[in-house]
This record gives C-alpha cells, sequence and structure tokens, in this order.
C-alpha cells in the first residue's frame, strides 16, 4: 500500500537526512578528512610555538652578536715584478719604463685590496680575524654594522693558526661572549656571520656536521692545527674571521675556510676552535709571539695496520713520526717512530686533534705522561715540552725521481726498489745512516699504494730495526714474513731542494706472485 507524500515531506526528510549524516562523519572523524582535502591543515599551536621559539632564538643570537662584528679591509701596495720582454719587444732604457708602460698592456693597480671579517672582543678594542685576511696588509681598516669605520693596528699574527689580533682605538664597544667549544656537539645548531660576497654582515644557520677536522689541503707546517670545527652554515669568501655562534649566543670559533672545488660554498665550512684562538691571542697581546709548546714529533692519524702493528683493539690513537731534531724531547724521553700515542696528561688520545689539545694547553718547560703502544707492548714516557721553531719547516713532499732504471721488484709488497743511487743523495743531500733502498715504482692496488712513494728510502724493518743496505738484505728481512702479515719499515722521505724526515710505515703483506 503506497502513501502519496507531500514536496514539503520529502524536503523536510531530506535534511533530516543530511543533519543525521554530518552527525555521523564528525563521530568517525571524516569531516578533518575533507578539510584537509580542500586545503592544507594549520599547524598544531604547540608545533607553532616551537618553531616560533627557534626563529626567536635566532633573532636574538643575531641581534645581541652582530653590533660586534666588523667587516675588515685590508690593503697592500703592490710588489714591483720584474718581467722579461716579450718576443719582438724592444729593451727599454733605463729611466723611460713609466712612459713605455702606458702603450702597454693593462697593468695591476697600484694597490691591491682583500675584504674579510672580524669580531671585537674586548671593550677597549681588540678584534679576531683570520691571518689570511691581514697577511703582509700595509693598512687595515674595519667597519661597523652603524658604518663606523676605524683606522686598525695589527697586533700580531700567526699563520700556524691562521689567527691575527687587531686594535681599533676606542672604549665601550660592544664586544662577544665565548663559549666552551670542547663543550659542542655533533648536531647542535650554530650561525655564522660575516661579509660574504661583499654582502655585509650576513647571518647564516646550520649545524655542527663534525670536529676535530684536518684539512691536508691548508696544512703548510708540521704543526699546523688539526682540530677544525666542521659546519653546513653558508660561508662564502668575505666570511673568512667571522664569528661561529651557538645556541646560547656564544662564540665557539673563527671561520676560516671552506671545503669547494668552486671558491664559493658547497655545503661544508670550517671554523677554528676558539679555545685555540684565545690561546693564540693572549700570548700575542702580552707577548708578541705564540709560545707553542711541542713534543718535537710528526704526527699521523692510526690507520688499521698501524692499530694492528701496535697491538691496539680499536683503530685509535696517534702514530709517532720523525723527530724535528737532536733537541726533541720525544728522543730524549725514549719515545721512537712508530710507537701509537694513546694517553697524554691523562687524558685518552683517539687522534691527532686530541693530542693537539692536550698539548697546546702546555706551556714549554711543562712535563707531560704519555702512555704509547709499541708493538704489543705499552711504555710510559715522560716529556718535557719545548717551545716550538719560530720557523717552522715546510711539510715534506716527495721529490722527483731519477731517470728510469731496470730495478727489482717485490710483489709481496707491490714497490720496484733499487740502493739508493750518488744523484739522490747528493740532490735530496740523504744523511749517511738513511741510505738504504729507494723506492723507484709503487704498483697500483698493492699494499704500498697511498704510503710508500717514489724516492722514498726503505731504511731499516722493525722492530727488529735490521739495516736495509742492499735488496738482499731486504729479501732476508722478509723471508719469515708470511703472507698477510704485518711489516713495518723506518722510511725517509726526501725533500725537494735538500733535507727529508723519517716516519713509520706498516703495511700488510699481499700473497706471493
Amino acid at each position: 500500500m503506497r502513501f502519496p507524500l507531500s514536496k514539503t515531506r520529502i524536503v523536510l526528510f531530506a535534511g533530516l537526512a543530511f543533519a543525521l549524516g554530518v552527525l555521523f562523519a564528525s563521530s568517525m572523524d571524516w569531516t578533518s578528512h575533507v578539510s584537509a582535502q580542500q586545503g592544507a591543515p594549520m599547524p598544531r599551536t604547540d608545533e607553532v610555538k616551537t618553531l616560533a621559539d627557534a626563529s626567536n632564538a635566532f633573532v636574538s643570537i643575531s641581534e645581541h652578536i652582530t653590533p660586534a662584528v666588523v667587516s675588515v679591509q685590508a690593503e697592500r701596495d703592490a710588489r714591483t715584478r720584474t718581467t722579461r720582454p716579450r718576443q719582438g719587444q724592444p729593451q727599454v732604457p733605463p729611466g723611460f719604463e713609466e712612459f713605455f708602460r702606458q702603450f702597454d698592456t693593462p697593468q695591476q693597480p697600484r694597490t691591491q685590496q682583500s675584504t674579510g671579517s672580524g669580531f671585537l672582543v674586548s671593550r677597549d678594542g681588540y678584534i679576531l680575524t683570520n691571518n689570511h685576511v691581514v697577511e703582509d696588509a700595509d693598512r687595515v681598516q674595519v667597519a661597523m654594522q652603524d658604518r663606523r669605520v676605524y683606522d686598525a693596528k695589527i697586533v700580531g699574527r700567526d699563520p700556524t693558526t691562521d689567527v691575527a689580533v687587531l686594535k681599533i682605538e676606542g672604549k665601550n664597544f660592544t664586544a662577544v661572549t665565548f663559549g666552551d667549544d670542547e663543550k659542542l656537539r655533533i648536531g647542535e645548531w650554530v650561525l655564522a656571520i660575516g661579509n660574504p660576497l661583499g654582502l655585509d654582515f650576513t647571518v647564516t644557520a646550520g649545524i655542527v656536521s663534525a670536529k676535530g677536522r684536518g684539512l691536508p689541503g691548508l696544512q703548510r707546517t708540521n704543526y699546523d692545527i688539526s682540530d677544525f670545527i666542521q659546519t653546513d652554515a653558508a660561508i662564502n669568501p668575505g666570511n673568512s674571521g667571522g664569528p661561529l655562534v651557538n645556541a646560547r649566543g656564544e662564540v665557539v670559533g673563527i671561520n676560516s675556510a671552506i671545503a669547494s672545488q668552486t671558491g664559493f660554498y658547497s655545503g661544508y665550512g670550517f671554523a677554528i676552535p676558539i679555545s685555540l684562538a684565545r690561546q693564540v691571542m693572549d700570548d700575542l697581546i702580552q707577548h708578541g709571539e705564540v709560545r707553542r709548546a711541542v713534543i718535537g714529533v710528526g704526527i699521523n692519524e692510526v690507520t688499521p695496520e698501524d692499530a694492528a702493528v701496535a697491538g691496539l683493539k680499536e683503530i685509535a690513537g696517534v702514530k709517532v713520526g720523525s723527530y724535528s731534531g737532536d733537541d726533541s724531547p720525544a728522543l730524549k724521553a725514549g719515545i721512537e717512530p712508530g710507537d701509537v700515542i694513546i694517553r697524554a696528561d691523562g687524558k685518552a688520545v683517539d687522534r691527532v686533534s686530541a693530542l693537539q689539545r692536550v698539548i697546546r694547553a702546555k706551556k714549554p718547560g711543562d712535563v707531560v705522561d704519555i702512555e704509547a703502544m709499541r708493538y704489543g707492548t705499552r711504555k710510559t714516557f715522560r716529556v718535557k715540552l719545548i717551545a716550538a721553531p719560530s720557523d717552522p719547516s715546510v711539510v715534506a713532499s716527495a721529490g722527483e725521481a731519477p731517470a728510469d732504471a731496470p730495478t727489482p721488484t717485490n710483489s709481496r709488497l707491490g714497490v720496484s726498489v733499487e740502493p739508493v743511487t750518488p744523484e739522490l743523495v747528493q740532490a735530496a743531500q740523504v744523511p749517511a745512516q738513511y741510505r738504504g733502498l729507494r723506492v723507484a715504482d709503487v704498483e697500483p692496488g698493492s699494499p704500498s699504494e697511498g704510503r710508500l712513494f717514489v724516492n722514498d728510502v726503505i731504511v731499516q724493518v722493525l722492530p727488529a730495526k735490521t739495516k736495509i743496505g742492499s735488496i738482499a738484505d731486504l729479501t732476508t728481512a722478509l723471508t719469515a714474513v708470511k703472507a698477510g702479515d704485518y711489516v713495518s719499515f723506518l722510511v725517509y722521505r726526501p725533500v725537494r731542494g735538500g733535507g727529508g724526515s723519517t716516519f713509520v710505515v706498516n703495511l700488510k703483506t699481499a700473497d706471493s706472485k
């Protein structure tokens, strides 16, 4: 039996059904999905507060630090250069060089300029910056955020750490607050402030991406630091000398270098730890020079082969290389090349930067307790530190090989060797006690690749200190060494122009061919 429905009833039923549907959908949380499809969801209140707090922190740090940051302008008088006349160019009579120069190609400007950054560390005008920003400068000026400009005096420079101290006249300047870079953690937020690419007082943010970094490409002497703070905060030319600031508004480093194939930011920048910079600054201000203590040896990071030979369960420590000279404190204390230092002054030493931190906290004349591993035996030493040489030697580089000659090949090491030639002795001034076997070639993919180089001289087999004076000596010394065993050599590496250094190379031998 059918009941006819009026139009009014149909409308009422439809409205009631819609209302019930909305109530049901709300109870099932379907309406939130509908609104999400129509537009982006609004962030939750707690999320907005967290982001706002982080943003406000960056704003507060920037406002606090930027007034203490300066732009550094260094000027250098262009050095007179003697150039050879080009082919077909007439010789210029003395006194007429300037007259003919106006018709020649454009010359370099008489004054060369470089720009960088710095920051005030005291209210009476002391400024920290990079050495390479003001090196060889005849005039230095600094500009403040409020556009005031001051002539600056170079108080002192230290090329080894790339730190320089400037001084401007005045008082009541805004100065930064120092932080503790040793407590800085990987992943922690940092800000870089400086003047990149002419963009004055720029602030960039990132995190600490690594600590204790060494930069072999920048190392010029045996005493250069290997303890940079790595960050992904954008750093470009012009940032050099500016502060790296932690999330508490404290300066923890001096921005110094970037890792880039183009010269511009590629994701990684490097800063000098502020603890090191403060030590250098204090010495330069108080004494006019850096009083750096050293133990008198070259040091390197430990490789898996080094750890195995030393008897270490972990690949950690610092391998001792050559002595700095006959007055080396390490030599006098009994430390030998090839020893792996594992503790210094009661602190664990896992890498080069850790040992550098311990030693640089000391002064010449201080005594430091050193623990080292030597072929599975723990050794202890008391080392009295001395001052670093005022003109440290340049890092050794392999010399050029003499003319090719037929040489026997040791397949287990992957090297071709021959007795040291008179030509090499004369050219590199090889001392008599280091005239062993010269490396003439290194086989790619062999155990020696990347560890031994052409013109290296194999002097002894360790730890027995077996002297190697001939190919027969090397063959005999390796007779008891099985395939896959470790073998250690004392090696002398000549330097182009004369002289050289000794170090220990640990290799894992290959199967006999």
